[in-house]
């Protein structure tokens, strides 16, 4: 079979590093439950050798790169009702899980923070996700408050998810190598709502924060105050000062203060 050509347009950066590749497929198995996976840009199928392999995983692939699904087809004949040409950010996961389901993939790059707001709309859904992001990407999904690389990104993920850095993956394993390190992360559930919280409203205070982030709170929300909610001394802080949790503790205290 031809090799797949990597895309630039896709993103692609194709792992060629087998250990590495064992390391992220061996981060799943933190538990011994049967489970469905579904790999997300599988590209030849380094990641996919060994899924395919584990009797506990029934692993679905998708891609959106005909020339990658075509490859994948004639390397996995006993596979083909798993392997989805598709879109990753339009897939409709009630087509093919039931359940619940892991994520895992060496995702494309210019798309990777897009993947992750998906899985926070199927967090009911998605329970793991092990993931290889930019390493700047990864480093900003785990910050805590306080650091300046901490955002919306952060908090959103964090709320519902707990995030493990596991480790930095220098660019001479890949074919084409990018221009920057990546990284191996984990998200875990914790939940999949947030009690008695408007989370909605949760949403629209963590991106207001962080949408004029040198602005104390109490300015940036402004359009979510009131005379009976702009007196508490947490609006004196910047949003990078707050954790999730208190985030949560504030947008239930706005939403009393609106009623």
């Amino acid at each position: 079979m031809s090799l797949v050509k990597a895309k630039k347009h896709l993103g692609q950066h194709f792992l060629t590093d087998k250990n590495i590749a064992l390391k992220i497929c061996t981060a799943l198995l933190i538990d011994s439950e049967q489970r469905n996976v579904l790999e997300v840009g599988p590209g030849m199928g380094i990641l996919s050798d060994i899924l395919l392999e584990i009797k506990d995983f029934k692993t679905y692939l998708i891609d959106i790169d005909t020339e990658s699904i075509d490859y994948l087809k004639k390397k996995y004949p006993d596979y083909t009702d798993q392997i989805i040409e598709g879109d990753f950010l339009k897939f409709n996961f009630n087509t093919y899980f039931k359940s619940q389901v892991a994520i895992i993939g060496n995702f494309p790059y210019n798309i990777s923070t897009q993947i992750l707001f998906r899985v926070l709309e199927e967090r009911e859904k998605v329970d793991i996700v092990v993931g290889m992001f930019q390493k700047e990407v990864a480093e900003r999904i785990a910050a805590k408050a306080g650091n300046k690389t901490y955002g919306i990104l952060s908090v959103l993920l964090q709320a519902y998810y707990k995030i493990e850095y596991l480790f930095t993956v220098n660019p001479s394993v890949f074919n084409p190598p990018p221009k920057v390190k990546s990284a191996v992360i984990r998200l875990t559930r914790l939940r999949t709502i947030i009690p008695d919280c408007d989370e909605k409203l949760f949403l629209q205070i963590v991106k207001a924060g962080f949408n004029q982030r040198r602005k104390t709170l109490r300015n940036a929300l402004s359009a979510h105050l009131n005379s009976g909610t702009k007196q508490n001394p947490i609006l004196d802080l910047r949003a990078e000062a707050l954790n999730p949790e208190q985030f949560i503790e504030l947008t239930k205290f706005l939403s009393i203060g609106k009623e």
